[in-house]
Protein backbone atom coordinates (compact mmCIF):
# COMPACT_ATOMS: atom_id res chain seq x y z
CA UNK A 1 0.00 0.00 0.00
CA UNK A 2 1.62 3.27 -1.06
CA UNK A 3 2.46 5.79 1.65
CA UNK A 4 0.73 9.07 0.77
CA UNK A 5 2.06 10.92 3.84
CA UNK A 6 3.69 14.14 2.69
CA UNK A 7 7.42 14.24 3.31
CA UNK A 8 9.27 17.19 4.80
CA UNK A 9 12.03 18.74 2.72
CA UNK A 10 14.47 20.91 4.65
CA UNK A 11 15.29 22.75 1.46
CA UNK A 12 11.71 23.98 1.00
CA UNK A 13 8.68 22.72 -0.92
CA UNK A 14 9.23 20.52 -3.92
CA UNK A 15 6.71 22.51 -5.94
CA UNK A 16 6.01 26.27 -5.82
CA UNK A 17 2.58 27.75 -6.66
CA UNK A 18 2.10 28.96 -10.17
CA UNK A 19 1.16 32.55 -11.02
CA UNK A 20 -2.49 31.58 -11.36
CA UNK A 21 -2.47 30.14 -7.83
CA UNK A 22 -1.03 33.27 -6.18
CA UNK A 23 -3.43 35.89 -4.74
CA UNK A 24 -4.18 38.82 -6.99
CA UNK A 25 -3.27 41.39 -4.27
CA UNK A 26 0.11 41.38 -2.56
CA UNK A 27 0.30 40.90 1.24
CA UNK A 28 0.69 43.90 3.52
CA UNK A 29 2.06 44.36 7.03
CA UNK A 30 -1.50 44.19 8.36
CA UNK A 31 -1.83 40.71 6.87
CA UNK A 32 1.30 39.57 8.68
CA UNK A 33 0.54 41.20 12.07
CA UNK A 34 -3.20 41.75 12.44
CA UNK A 35 -4.71 43.40 15.53
CA UNK A 36 -5.81 41.03 18.28
CA UNK A 37 -9.12 42.92 18.34
CA UNK A 38 -11.24 42.99 15.19
CA UNK A 39 -11.57 46.73 14.57
CA UNK A 40 -14.48 46.18 12.16
CA UNK A 41 -16.67 45.29 15.13
CA UNK A 42 -16.46 48.79 16.58
CA UNK A 43 -17.79 52.04 15.23
CA UNK A 44 -16.92 54.11 18.32
CA UNK A 45 -13.24 54.86 18.98
CA UNK A 46 -13.85 54.68 22.74
CA UNK A 47 -15.28 51.17 22.41
CA UNK A 48 -12.25 50.13 20.37
CA UNK A 49 -9.84 51.57 22.93
CA UNK A 50 -11.68 49.83 25.77
CA UNK A 51 -11.62 46.52 23.92
CA UNK A 52 -7.89 46.75 23.23
CA UNK A 53 -7.23 47.77 26.85
CA UNK A 54 -9.24 44.79 28.08
CA UNK A 55 -7.32 42.51 25.71
CA UNK A 56 -3.91 43.59 27.00
CA UNK A 57 -4.53 43.90 30.78
CA UNK A 58 -6.08 42.02 33.68
CA UNK A 59 -9.18 43.19 35.51
CA UNK A 60 -7.17 44.02 38.65
CA UNK A 61 -4.68 46.08 36.62
CA UNK A 62 -7.47 48.11 35.06
CA UNK A 63 -9.16 48.74 38.42
CA UNK A 64 -5.86 49.87 39.95
CA UNK A 65 -5.23 52.20 37.01
CA UNK A 66 -8.67 53.78 37.32
CA UNK A 67 -8.58 54.23 41.11
CA UNK A 68 -5.08 55.71 40.88
CA UNK A 69 -6.57 58.52 38.78
CA UNK A 70 -9.71 58.90 40.90
CA UNK A 71 -9.43 62.05 43.01
CA UNK A 72 -13.17 62.39 43.66
CA UNK A 73 -15.13 59.58 45.33
CA UNK A 74 -16.75 57.22 42.81
CA UNK A 75 -19.11 54.29 43.22
CA UNK A 76 -18.01 50.76 42.41
CA UNK A 77 -20.35 50.85 39.41
CA UNK A 78 -18.71 54.00 38.02
CA UNK A 79 -15.25 52.53 38.45
CA UNK A 80 -16.39 49.24 36.92
CA UNK A 81 -17.65 51.03 33.79
CA UNK A 82 -14.35 52.82 33.30
CA UNK A 83 -12.25 49.74 34.07
CA UNK A 84 -14.38 47.49 31.80
CA UNK A 85 -15.14 44.98 34.55
CA UNK A 86 -18.25 43.79 36.36
CA UNK A 87 -19.50 45.77 39.34
CA UNK A 88 -18.96 42.80 41.68
CA UNK A 89 -15.36 42.43 40.52
CA UNK A 90 -14.73 46.14 41.00
CA UNK A 91 -16.26 46.12 44.49
CA UNK A 92 -14.26 43.06 45.60
CA UNK A 93 -10.98 44.51 44.35
CA UNK A 94 -11.67 47.97 45.77
CA UNK A 95 -12.52 46.57 49.20
CA UNK A 96 -9.27 44.61 49.16
CA UNK A 97 -7.36 47.79 48.26
CA UNK A 98 -9.09 49.55 51.16
CA UNK A 99 -7.73 46.88 53.50
CA UNK A 100 -4.26 47.39 52.02
CA UNK A 101 -4.45 51.13 52.69
CA UNK A 102 -4.29 52.10 49.01
CA UNK A 103 -7.91 53.20 48.69
CA UNK A 104 -10.30 55.10 50.95
CA UNK A 105 -13.99 54.28 51.13
CA UNK A 106 -16.89 56.46 52.27
CA UNK A 107 -20.35 55.33 53.27
CA UNK A 108 -23.00 57.69 51.86
CA UNK A 109 -26.77 57.68 51.81
CA UNK A 110 -26.67 56.28 48.27
CA UNK A 111 -24.02 53.64 48.95
CA UNK A 112 -20.25 53.26 49.33
CA UNK A 113 -17.83 55.34 47.29
CA UNK A 114 -14.08 54.95 46.71
CA UNK A 115 -11.10 57.19 46.00
CA UNK A 116 -7.34 56.77 46.06
CA UNK A 117 -5.70 57.38 49.43
CA UNK A 118 -3.87 60.72 48.97
CA UNK A 119 -1.24 59.88 51.61
CA UNK A 120 -0.42 56.55 49.96
CA UNK A 121 -0.28 58.19 46.54
CA UNK A 122 2.03 60.92 47.85
CA UNK A 123 4.38 58.37 49.42
CA UNK A 124 4.48 56.43 46.17
CA UNK A 125 5.48 59.56 44.24
CA UNK A 126 8.15 60.48 46.79
CA UNK A 127 9.55 56.94 46.80
CA UNK A 128 9.68 56.88 43.02
CA UNK A 129 11.50 60.23 42.95
CA UNK A 130 13.94 58.98 45.59
CA UNK A 131 15.22 56.34 43.18
CA UNK A 132 16.18 59.04 40.70
CA UNK A 133 19.88 59.65 40.16
CA UNK A 134 19.65 63.38 39.44
CA UNK A 135 17.65 64.73 42.37
CA UNK A 136 20.17 67.47 43.09
CA UNK A 137 19.93 68.98 39.61
CA UNK A 138 16.12 68.73 39.69
CA UNK A 139 16.00 70.52 43.04
CA UNK A 140 18.32 73.27 41.84
CA UNK A 141 16.34 73.74 38.63
CA UNK A 142 13.05 74.01 40.51
CA UNK A 143 14.50 76.40 43.11
CA UNK A 144 15.67 78.65 40.30
CA UNK A 145 12.24 78.54 38.69
CA UNK A 146 10.61 79.58 41.97
CA UNK A 147 13.15 82.37 42.44
CA UNK A 148 12.40 83.67 38.95
CA UNK A 149 8.67 83.88 39.69
CA UNK A 150 9.31 85.65 43.01
CA UNK A 151 11.60 88.16 41.31
CA UNK A 152 9.26 88.74 38.38
CA UNK A 153 6.17 89.40 40.51
CA UNK A 154 7.94 90.75 43.62
CA UNK A 155 6.02 88.46 45.94
CA UNK A 156 6.89 85.29 47.82
CA UNK A 157 4.08 83.01 46.68
CA UNK A 158 1.50 82.56 43.89
CA UNK A 159 -1.28 82.73 46.50
CA UNK A 160 -0.24 86.25 47.51
CA UNK A 161 -0.26 87.30 43.88
CA UNK A 162 -3.69 85.76 43.35
CA UNK A 163 -5.34 87.62 46.24
CA UNK A 164 -3.59 90.91 45.53
CA UNK A 165 -5.45 93.93 44.18
CA UNK A 166 -3.53 93.63 40.93
CA UNK A 167 -5.67 92.81 37.89
CA UNK A 168 -4.28 89.66 36.31
CA UNK A 169 -4.32 88.80 32.62
CA UNK A 170 -4.36 85.30 31.11
CA UNK A 171 -0.56 85.05 30.95
CA UNK A 172 -0.23 85.97 34.62
CA UNK A 173 -2.93 83.48 35.63
CA UNK A 174 -1.03 80.84 33.65
CA UNK A 175 2.15 81.78 35.52
CA UNK A 176 0.31 81.35 38.83
CA UNK A 177 -0.72 77.83 37.78
CA UNK A 178 2.84 76.93 36.77
CA UNK A 179 4.22 78.53 39.92
CA UNK A 180 1.95 76.37 42.07
CA UNK A 181 3.02 73.28 40.15
CA UNK A 182 6.68 74.18 40.68
CA UNK A 183 6.08 74.63 44.43
CA UNK A 184 4.42 71.21 44.66
CA UNK A 185 7.23 69.64 42.63
CA UNK A 186 9.84 71.24 44.88
CA UNK A 187 8.16 69.87 48.01
CA UNK A 188 8.06 66.38 46.50
CA UNK A 189 11.70 66.61 45.45
CA UNK A 190 12.77 67.82 48.87
CA UNK A 191 10.95 64.95 50.58
CA UNK A 192 12.46 62.48 48.11
CA UNK A 193 15.96 63.85 48.72
CA UNK A 194 15.57 63.43 52.48
CA UNK A 195 14.32 59.87 51.99
CA UNK A 196 17.27 59.18 49.70
CA UNK A 197 19.75 60.49 52.28
CA UNK A 198 18.08 58.48 55.04
CA UNK A 199 18.44 55.36 52.94
CA UNK A 200 22.11 56.09 52.33
CA UNK A 201 22.85 56.65 56.00
CA UNK A 202 20.81 53.72 57.33
CA UNK A 203 23.14 50.73 57.85
CA UNK A 204 20.15 48.39 57.70
CA UNK A 205 18.89 49.76 54.41
CA UNK A 206 19.14 47.52 51.35
CA UNK A 207 22.46 48.07 49.60
CA UNK A 208 22.15 49.22 46.04
CA UNK A 209 18.81 50.99 46.48
CA UNK A 210 20.52 54.25 45.62
CA UNK A 211 23.76 55.13 43.91
CA UNK A 212 26.27 56.11 46.61
CA UNK A 213 28.77 57.35 44.02
CA UNK A 214 26.34 60.13 43.08
CA UNK A 215 25.81 61.22 46.69
CA UNK A 216 25.70 65.01 46.54
CA UNK A 217 24.53 67.29 49.32
CA UNK A 218 22.22 70.23 48.90
CA UNK A 219 20.11 72.25 51.30
CA UNK A 220 16.57 71.72 50.01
Amino acid sequence: MPDNTPTHNDNGPEEFPTGDELPEESMTVDDLAPFSVDTDEFTDINELAAAEWKESTTADERIRTVIKRTVDPKSANEIADTAVVSENKARDTLNRLVEEGIVRSHQTSSGKTYERDPDWYLLQQVHQLATSGDLVSQIQRTKQELANYQSQYETSSPEELLISDQELDEEELSDISHWRTAKREFNYLRAAYRLQQAKLEDPYSERGSFNRDSDQRVSP
